[in-house]
């Protein structure tokens, strides 16, 4: 399978099924609704496979992009697809791949250690576990107990059309789009909301 972001640059793709990359329909599409969040962010991607929506981060303008992979083979993939985009990219973008189970990676929280990939939370955090696992809660959860997203953050679910996770406790729905079988869940932290903490999307295409 050839595996390109958008302006046409190749990237490495994992062998076979060991993983399966954002469909590029759906890629294009999350980076337009989040075109205003893109710009000097702090992007953290969680499962994330090839590293395509980070790479994809990375072209927009994120200053920092943080991708967790429990698979080596997948992380060492990802590790040179984002290598690849940061060196053509303008922004000067900074990242880091760890290899770790993500439960135990957001079990440390945000800002545990002077490594500057958990020196703060973060303004973006894409999720796409694989869906059967159901770990969208466990995610959430962490995300929040680990302080890693900001006041006025966005968490954002890929998912299956027809299996979508229900919404997690201290998270309100901000967006939800469907792209055929994948949709996308747009997330903020309730307290964000009951503070006052709002965010602009760009209207994207619904199915």
């Amino acid at each position: 399978m050839t595996l390109r972001i958008s302006g046409g640059r190749k990237l490495l793709s994992p062998p076979g099924d060991i993983a399966r990359p954002t469909a590029s329909r759906v890629r294009l599409a999350v980076m337009n609704l989040l075109a205003t969040e893109l710009p000097g962010c702090r992007w953290l991607d969680l499962c994330s496979g090839s590293g395509v929506m980070a790479c994809e981060a990375i072209q927009r303008g994120a200053d920092t992009v943080v991708a967790i992979e429990q698979d080596r083979r997948i992380a060492a993939i990802a590790k040179a697809n984002l290598e690849a985009v940061a060196q053509g990219s303008p922004s000067q973008s900074h990242f880091w791949v760890h290899c770790s189970d993500i439960q135990r990676w957001l079990a440390k929280g945000a800002g545990s250690s002077a490594d500057s990939t958990r020196d703060g939370a973060f303004d973006l955090i894409y999720a796409d576990p694989p869906y059967a696992t159901g770990l969208y809660g466990a995610i959430a959860s962490g995300v929040s107990r680990g302080e890693w997203l900001k006041p006025n953050g966005l968490m954002v679910w890929e998912c299956a059309t027809s299996n979508m996770p229900n919404l997690p406790a201290g998270w309100q729905l901000a967006d939800q789009r469907r792209y055929g079988s994948t949709s996308v869940m747009i997330l903020k932290l309730e307290s964000a909301v009951e503070d006052g903490a709002t965010t602009v999307l760009v209207p994207g295409g619904h199915e």
